[in-house]
């Protein structure tokens, strides 16, 4: 799980949700936190996680959170000697997926026997076949003309990736670098655990879905 900032949602660490989770899921040897941070890595052995070493490369805003996978992984084989055939990122910024995503989404991965899977959620009030584009003189440019004259509900549904349950197996995800490598599939999930958190408005949304799933 590559972590770089420590937010508070709900009164606790956005990390501590997806710890918790993760153990609650049952299906791991090890809860592994990915970090350079000293304060990161005791937040996250106090809600139960591991934290072996400091991930040395890749751990810039710039870095792909894959790579920053990938070199977590390799440090478990080069430093620790162990070796998984089957890795789960938990992106900390996911606070609401819950213990039985994680479990669903390790059943449809291994039912479809893909190199790596990416959690999904379904577009909802927000049509994507409705897109446009506007011009400097607010003239709109359809992104997909030629549905504009069907029924919302006549067209197929669009999916958007999240970052809240990616799993890979190990050696495809070492040699190619990324969990979206050639013939990865998608795991659709309730898109109100599968909200980023990257920004004040995906807080507010956060929070808006947290009640949704707890009321």
């Amino acid at each position: 799980m590559p972590q770089k900032n420590i937010i508070e949602f709900m009164g606790k660490p956005m990390i501590g949700w997806t710890i918790e989770a993760a153990y609650k899921a049952g299906l791991y040897d090890r809860v592994l936190v990915s970090t350079d941070s000293k304060e990161i890595a005791k937040i996250s052995e106090e809600f139960g996680a591991a934290v072996p070493f400091f991930r040395n490369r890749a751990f810039d805003d710039h870095a792909p959170v894959s790579e920053a996978t990938c070199v977590a992984v390799e440090q478990c084989i080069t430093e620790l000697g162990e070796h998984y055939d089957v890795v789960t990122q938990l992106m900390a910024n996911t606070p609401l997926r819950t213990a039985a995503d994680i479990r669903n989404a390790m059943t449809h991965f291994l039912s479809r026997n893909a190199p790596a899977q990416i959690s999904c959620f379904a577009f909802g009030w927000m049509n994507p076949w409705w897109a446009v584009t506007l011009d400097e003189n607010g003239k709109p440019n359809k992104l997909f003309p030629e549905v504009s004259g069907k029924r919302s509900q006549d067209l197929p549904k669009l999916y958007c990736p999240s970052g809240a349950i990616w799993i890979a197996r190990k050696k495809e995800l070492l040699q190619k670098r990324t969990f979206k490598c050639p013939g990865h599939c998608f795991f659709p999930m309730p898109w109100q655990s599968a909200v980023d958190i990257d920004d004040e408005d995906d807080f507010n949304m956060a929070l808006a879905a947290f009640k949704i799933q707890n009321c």
